[in-house]
């Protein structure tokens, strides 16, 4: 295959990825006219249109689709053949796109991919932080890392951190509101609601012994921004729902305290999601178990507080 042809199919497949010539031609470092000819070399040299182009945005043709099928999979093979070539190479190297969600992905995955591109410098390393998750395959990305429940159980999973979730609420809510003794007092308290998603507003599932229960709870405060809700918990304007990594410091500093620990709540575990096993290629394989290395040994110091903590929770003590 000629390159004209590979590079000319991963032009045409980023500007349908972004949905604009002028953002392609910026993620290429092209100037917009020079994307348009290059577009339009494309067409003539085909024969036909494969774009229908408005001031402000580009839709597919349906030979623009055809395209687009054939030369997603036809890169998809070149990749996976290099891949395979490269096995023997010592060094991993080439072009890793991760996905991952806003605030985590800024605070945590960030740094981690700064050490990670310290240890492999041949990887290319195209992060991109977005609010919902992503269609892997249409999107392009490697790899995906996200908490909770995957979105696609067609995709194969790799869990790098246990994360429990709690109940909590500062010190100063306590005192002037009390502390709930049972679920039904949530009904009583302000609650801050962290909305994620399409999860039903105001609703906190609980398990406990051999049932669950669903709990309907209101507040004046909520957010689809976690960073956000966990600032007005430690404020004193209610009772919040955060896992345990979002939590550690703030327990271990008292500014937070657990509030009904013998009622467990559905776990945000943290996964690194991808389409394929058989096609994974070395430079991500190299990613997710630089991950599960950092979050292991994070995990592993938290560990013995977390229990230290749980105990203290369960008996009522003051976490100080």
């Amino acid at each position: 295959m000629k390159n004209e042809s590979t590079s000319d199919m991963q032009f045409f497949v980023l500007v349908a990825r972004h949905g604009s010539l002028a953002a392609a031609a910026r993620a290429l470092d092209l100037t917009p006219p020079a994307a348009t000819k290059r577009l339009a070399g494309l067409e003539a040299r085909l024969g036909v249109r494969l774009l229908n182009r408005t001031t402000r945005s580009v839709s597919l043709t349906s030979e623009g689709e055809t395209y687009l099928r054939h030369a997603t999979r036809i890169l998809a093979e070149i990749k996976e053949m290099e891949d395979a070539v490269s096995l023997g190479r010592a060094t991993p190297r080439g072009l890793l796109r991760v996905n991952t969600t806003l605030g985590f992905g800024r605070t945590t995955i960030a740094p981690l991919v700064s050490a990670f591109s310290l240890r492999y410098p041949d990887i290319e390393v195209q992060m991109e932080v977005t609010d919902r998750p992503i269609d892997l395959v249409e999107s392009g990305f490697d790899l995906a890392i996200r908490f909770g429940a995957l979105p696609d159980k067609r995709l194969n999973a790799r869990r790098i951190m246990s994360n429990r979730r709690f109940l909590c609420a500062s010190p100063a809510y306590l005192e002037r509101h009390g502390t709930p003794r049972s679920l039904a007092d949530l009904s009583h308290h302000r609650c801050i609601i962290h909305r994620q998603n399409d999860d039903a507003y105001g609703i906190w599932r609980f398990n406990h012994l051999d049932h669950s229960e669903v709990v309907k709870v209101h507040g004046m405060l909520s957010s689809n921004d976690g960073d956000i809700v966990l600032g007005w918990a430690l404020d004193g304007h209610g009772i919040l729902i955060r896992s345990e990594w979002d939590l550690a410091k703030y327990l271990d500093s008292g500014r937070l305290k657990i509030v009904l620990p013998e009622f467990t709540l559905p776990s945000a575990d943290l996964f690194v999601y991808y389409p394929s096993r058989r096609n994974q290629t070395i430079r991500a394989r190299a990613f997710i178990d630089f991950l599960v290395e950092q979050f292991q040994g994070a995990q592993g110091a938290q560990g013995s507080r977390a229990k230290g903590r749980e105990r203290k929770a369960r008996a009522g003590a003051p976490l100080d």
